[in-house]
């Protein structure tokens, strides 16, 4: 009898591993590349220079699950130009689960894994602990840590993030089939074209009726460039329709969580960019954020000034930076916070941010869990960024990044609190809420 029970067990396993979720949370996914090629590393540095859509083709056993066929390359601007530059190996990757057979998905429907080297993070915690904190007030994606080998050798520990793709646009808003746009430059390289208005990158300034200056600053995903037209016409012309366009709500919590984290790697920053725009089918567009490897203070540029940020300026960022200055380069800010509503609603997000998460310091105890999980992970992980005490430091203290000191986690946020439970609009006693 135990035989046959071993024998359905065992006969189960695939199905039960294939269940598994991937982003599974205080999780680490096991994911194994198998790849026939000896000089792989040389191939995807070759299509990423290309900036071909080719791919490298291999397999990979996730969680124990084998799938054929998948498409690899390697991802990123900084993450990966600046690492390869530096010589290092770990690089950040794409994979393609459905690359040669469509029909492919991991449990869940994701077709796509991002798996970023936690560059410029020492304490290898900043992007997972972000999405954590975002997922509570908007949508965002899923992310956790994964343990990555290449051909059974461990290639390091990475971050794990969902895509934004259908999966993540079918759980928030509708069928998933809306225009997508990608606020980041697929080339930073690629000059203003003739005749276009220079923008200060993805900001959402009106450039124009013409896709041609749009599309070496924007990267359409789905749908077309005239959705995008008419919605930064209208956010710089006609800013009294945006309620009939725009999720009002959820981007004033994105520039809430952008503001209390001081995550300046984003349209808040100097290259305003890492950032989603989605049109559901009622043509209501909604911001996602994306790529937090340097929320908590990991980037000091908030374009207001030319230099980087010391780390009190950090501490004490104004949650009304480039409104104060009406910035025609940040509409999408210095509009929404032109409404004395709407600004009395960031100032009322900005508090409950404060008050669920850093007040009591639930987010330290969150990250407190993450670093004791990974710890023996990132010590085994040999070809890290930085130094294994670098990370054993970084949520509490100053640790090194290449050549910058990159902020302690709760040093930034200790002081962050501070400044802003002072600042006379927070310090307002707020309404009194009855009957909801």
């Amino acid at each position: 009898m135990k035989s046959i029970v071993s024998l359905l067990v065992w006969l189960a396993l695939p199905g039960l591993l294939l269940a598994q979720e991937i982003y599974k949370d205080g999780a680490v996914t096991d994911i194994r590349l198998y790849i026939k090629h000896k000089n792989w590393d040389g191939i995807l540095d070759s299509l990423k220079q290309a900036g071909t859509d080719e791919r490298l083709t291999a397999d990979v056993v996730i969680n124990g699950v084998r799938y054929k066929g998948v498409g690899l390359r390697y991802k990123g601007n900084s993450s990966y130009f600046s690492v390869r530059k530096s010589g290092a190996g770990k690089l950040p990757l794409n994979i393609k689960i459905n690359y040669s057979d469509k029909s492919l998905s991991l449990s869940g429907g994701y077709t796509s894994l991002k798996l970023a080297n936690s560059f410029r993070d020492p304490s290898f915690l900043r992007e997972v602990l972000a999405y954590d904190i975002a997922r509570q007030y908007m949508a965002a994606p899923k992310a956790n840590f994964a343990r990555v080998y290449v051909n059974d050798v461990l290639l390091g520990l990475y971050h794990n993030t969902e895509s934004i793709d259908e999966p993540l646009l079918r759980r928030y808003f509708d069928d998933g089939k809306g225009t997508l746009i990608k606020c980041d430059p697929a080339d930073w390289n690629v000059r203003t074209p003739a005749g276009c208005p220079i923008s200060d990158h993805a900001s959402l300034q009106y450039l124009g009726d013409s896709a041609i200056c749009y599309q070496h600053i924007y990267a359409l995903e789905q749908g077309d460039y005239e959705h995008l037209i008419s919605f930064t016409r209208a956010l710089g012309q006609s800013p009294e329709q945006l309620e009939q366009i725009l999720n009002i709500d959820q981007t004033l919590w994105m520039l809430a969580f952008n503001n209390v984290l001081v995550n300046l790697d984003s349209y808040l920053g100097k290259f305003c960019h890492n950032y989603y725009l989605y049109r559901d089918s009622s043509g209501i567009y909604h911001p996602l954020v994306w790529d937090l490897n340097m929320a908590f203070g990991g980037f000091r540029f908030s374009g207001a000034e030319d230099a980087a940020l010391t780390d009190e300026k950090l501490q004490t960022l104004s949650p009304f930076l480039h409104y104060r200055e009406k910035s025609a380069e940040r509409p999408l800010i210095a509009q929404l916070l032109s409404q004395d509503l709407w600004r009395k609603v960031y100032i009322a997000h900005i508090r409950t941010m404060l008050q669920e998460q850093f007040v009591g310091e639930a987010y330290l105890k969150r990250a407190r869990v993450m670093q004791q999980l990974i710890d023996p992970m990132v010590k085994a992980d040999t070809n890290r960024l930085y130094d294994y005490e670098a990370f054993r430091v970084n949520l509490d203290t100053v640790a090194r990044a290449d050549k910058s000191n990159i902020i302690g986690i709760a040093q930034l946020m200790r002081a962050r609190v501070a400044y802003l439970l002072e600042h006379p609009l927070l310090k307002r006693e707020p309404p009194q809420v009855g009957l909801v």
